[in-house]
This record gives C-alpha cells, sequence and structure tokens, in this order.
C-alpha cells in the first residue's frame, strides 16, 4: 500500500466549502488572527456568549500544526507537574491541573454535539531507564489530589522501570471537529494579516479590519516588539509515522525523556511519534528514518502508511502564554507557546481570552500571563542560539530577523535556527514568524549539493 506524506486527518475528512477570501473592509468586535484549533475554539465560545467575531487566515483553517498533531487530549504532559511545583508552588500546579481537566471536559461536551472520533483512554507516562523521576512525579500528583498509580507493564514492546497512569485521558479527529465547528462562523482564507496598529489590521492586499479586541492565535505572533515573543519562544519539529497492521495499544503514551518516543492508536492504525529536534538543529535519532528503524525492529510484520511532520512552539516554562499580550496594548491578546500539547492549550487558551474579553478576568489569567517573568535557564539558550544564528557567515538567511538558515534533509526545507521559520526549496514561506519569502532563491548557487 502506497505512503501518504500528510496527516491521516487530512486523509480522512473534506473540507465542508471553497475558501473564502477577504475582498472588503470589515467591522468586527473580535478580530482572531489564526484559524487553527485556538482561533476556531475561540470564535466557538464567543458566538455562543453573542460575541461577534471575524477568523483570519492566512493559508487554510486546521493547515498547520492543528492538521498535524497526533490529537491527545490530556492534562499528562509528560513530568510537567513536579516542575511547576518546584517553580510556582502546588497551588499553581493545581490550577494547571485544573485548567487542563475543564478543557478535557469541554472537548468531551462538544464531541457529544459534533462527532470526531472522540474517544476516552488512560494517558501513560513511562521511563525506560529512571523509575525515580516516575515516583517523583507521583509525590506531585498527590500533592494536588491527583490520583497517582504506577505499573510496571505497558502493552508495548518496550522495556520500562515503570508508567505513571493519568486516568479517564482521551483522544479524538481534530479536522472532523474544527470543520464542524467552523460552520456559521465568519472565516476568510488566504488573508494573511501584515500590519497590526491601534485596533486596526491590515491585510497583505491592503484591506482594513478594525477590531475592539485583536487576539493572535497565529502558532508564533507576528509581532516581535513589544512583547519580546521572538525571546521567550522556540519552535520544535517533530515526526509521526501511522501504521497498519500493529496493534492496538488501549491508551496513550509517552516516554518521558524530551526526545522520548509516543504511541497511540487511531482507527485500525497505530501512531508512532518522535525523532525531535529543535527546528533547524537536525541531531543523530531524528526525523522519519528513525521512527521507520524504531517500527521495523518493535513492529515487524506492520504496514507503513502515512507519516507526517508537526512544529510546535516552546515557552520557557511549559505553560503556555494565553492572555494579554503585553502591559500596555490591553486589546490585544496572544494563544501561543502549547509545548507540543496543542489540543488542551488550544482549549485552556480560548476559555481564557473568552472570559478576559467577556468579563474582564479569568481564574487561570495569572498562570498563564504572556506577562509572567522570563528569567530561566531557557532564555539564555534562546539567545544563545540567536547569536549564533546571525552572526553565522554565509548562506540563505531568514527574512524574519536574518539568521543563517539550515537544510533540513529529512523534509527537503530551509529552517531557521534561531526563530524556527521554514521555507520550501525555492525559498517560499512554509511555517512564521517569517512572512516574507527569500529574496534571492536559496538552491541557486548557495548549495549545490541539497537532495
Amino acid at each position: 500500500m502506497n505512503q501518504i506524506a500528510e496527516s491521516v486527518w487530512n486523509d480522512s475528512v473534506s473540507k465542508p466549502e471553497e475558501p473564502k477570501k477577504l475582498d472588503a473592509n470589515k467591522k468586527t468586535d473580535v478580530l482572531i488572527v489564526g484559524g487553527g484549533m485556538a482561533g476556531i475554539l475561540l470564535a466557538h465560545h464567543l458566538k455562543e456568549i453573542g460575541i461577534n467575531s471575524l477568523v483570519a487566515e492566512a493559508k487554510t483553517i486546521g493547515g498547520g500544526a492543528t492538521g498535524n498533531t497526533t490529537a491527545k487530549i490530556t492534562a499528562q504532559h509528560g513530568l510537567i507537574y513536579s516542575e511547576i511545583i518546584k517553580r510556582y508552588g502546588v497551588e499553581k500546579a493545581r490550577m494547571y491541573y485544573d485548567a487542563n481537566t475543564i478543557a478535557i471536559n469541554n472537548f468531551r461536551t462538544l464531541a457529544s454535539s459534533f462527532p470526531c472520533d472522540f474517544e476516552a483512554k488512560n494517558a501513560y507516562v513511562y521511563s525506560t531507564d529512571n523509575r525515580l523521576k516516575l515516583e517523583y512525579e507521583a509525590a506531585a500528583y498527590r500533592k494536588i489530589k491527583i490520583p497517582a498509580q504506577i505499573t510496571d507493564k505497558i502493552p508495548l514492546p518496550i522495556k520500562i522501570k515503570g508508567a505513571l497512569v493519568m486516568e479517564n485521558q482521551a483522544q479524538f479527529n481534530p479536522l472532523k471537529l474544527l470543520y464542524a465547528l467552523a460552520e456559521g462562523l465568519e472565516i476568510y482564507e488566504h488573508t494573511l494579516i501584515k500590519h497590526i496598529k491601534d485596533g486596526k489590521a491590515v491585510t497583505s492586499d491592503g484591506k482594513i479590519i478594525t477590531a475592539k479586541y485583536i487576539v493572535l492565535a497565529t502558532h508564533y505572533p507576528l509581532i516581535n516588539i513589544p512583547g519580546l515573543y521572538f525571546m521567550k519562544l522556540y519552535q520544535h519539529r517533530s515526526y509521526v509515522i501511522a501504521l497498519e497492521n500493529a496493534p492496538d495499544i488501549k491508551g496513550i503514551y509517552l516516554d518521558e525523556k524530551k526526545n522520548g518516543l509516543s504511541f497511540r492508536n487511531y482507527q485500525d492504525l497505530l501512531f508512532i511519534g518522535g525523532g525531535d529536534h529543535k527546528t533547524g538543529e537536525h541531531k543523530p535519532n531524528s526525523g522519519y528514518q528513525y521512527l521507520k528503524r524504531i517500527a521495523k525492529e518493535a513492529f515487524p510484520n506492520s504496514i507503513h502508511r502515512y507519516h507526517w511532520a508537526a512544529q510546535d512552539t516552546m515557552s520557557l516554562d511549559g505553560i503556555p502564554y494565553a492572555g494579554k499580550f503585553n502591559a500596555r496594548k490591553r486589546h490585544l491578546f496572544v494563544a501561543t507557546g502549547f509545548n507540543k500539547w496543542g489540543m488542551t492549550g488550544a482549549m485552556v487558551s480560548a476559555d481564557i481570552i473568552k472570559n478576559l474579553i467577556a468579563y474582564g478576568k479569568s481564574d487561570y489569567e495569572a498562570l498563564y500571563s504572556p506577562r509572567r517573568p522570563m528569567y530561566s535557564k531557557q532564555l539564555g539558550i534562546n539567545l544563545k542560539s540567536a547569536a549564533v544564528g546571525l552572526l553565522s557567515a554565509g548562506g540563505p538567511r531568514c527574512s524574519h530577523m536574518g539568521c543563517k538558515l539550515i537544510w533540513n534533509r529529512s523534509e527537503k526545507t530551509w529552517d531557521c535556527p534561531c526563530h524556527g521559520s521554514r521555507f520550501s526549496k525555492g525559498g517560499h514561506v512554509i511555517d512564521n514568524p517569517s512572512m516574507k519569502s527569500l529574496s534571492k532563491m536559496p538552491y541557486k548557487g548557495t548549495t549545490s549539493n541539497i537532495n
């Protein structure tokens, strides 16, 4: 059977209608820039409480991270609770759990009205070499009143030291839900916002959208200053292959290591995710070839059916940025930095921003505030990476801030190690923050042996 180089979701559902581009100036209560899961959920929430909104999407709705997710809906985000307790205390860790549990329940409610292959599943984070990490996280669970159970066996051909269970989590088909929610919303595709100032957004062809509130749900914010998101975000590539003739593993599984593997089923397929690397930094044991080797060893009778890749924005502390963009721009909001947990991150962010717009407050505003302190080890790593990229000689340069681009052999793209922009072999923008194609085609005269 042929291998398909796109996500299962894109192959499983068709868009309900032809895209509509903005062709006139508009006024609205809320302009949502970005038609991924966060933007569409927010528009849906606002519609439910009688607030008008307009979604402007540069390409097509669900065509970015949402269409390339593994679509796990869980509050178990690796070993995050021990980290939050260490940094912010028990109360904030409990708030994080509560916010994500509400998000799961909100998806469950939506799925009852909008069929999207929603399935309840237990989630497991496992370790292949260090049970103590799981014990430490289990202790964090108990501090914030989450049931904590470590099992010694999982239905995968992996030798583990243990796996920490979180019950009653979920998975679904994200595009089935997104397309269903989009019906009845005011959405304009192929509508690229280039400039935002004083409640007005200008598209690439000069149309003006005037709004009381503007929300940047663009995966990576399109405004560099103020906000300094280019300093407090970095981007990460991860890869997925989907296998036929592989077992039903009856749960969601994730290695606790940062570059570990994840597993889940969808219908008659088994997903293996991993091969991660920071965008623009390619290492051994990364990309599709690594996952293919894993699949061949672990499931020798399986058939490779699909493969795709995702790009995730990562915050400094593992918690998304959702709320007011900065102190001075009180009518500008942002949702970003979902740290590979884009589905619950999207729902939490949509709920926070809806409440801030409608009622002026949210129970989770402080925890998710984009204006929380930036000081961390990761900030130093981000700044060092940017400095190296900016000062490196030669090669094609990113049109965002001028960093030297790196050739991604696995995906045949030019990737920016500073801020994560990606370009086709011919120099066209694939992923933001860059909004401009390269002025010179990088494959002509600069690198003669790329393949």
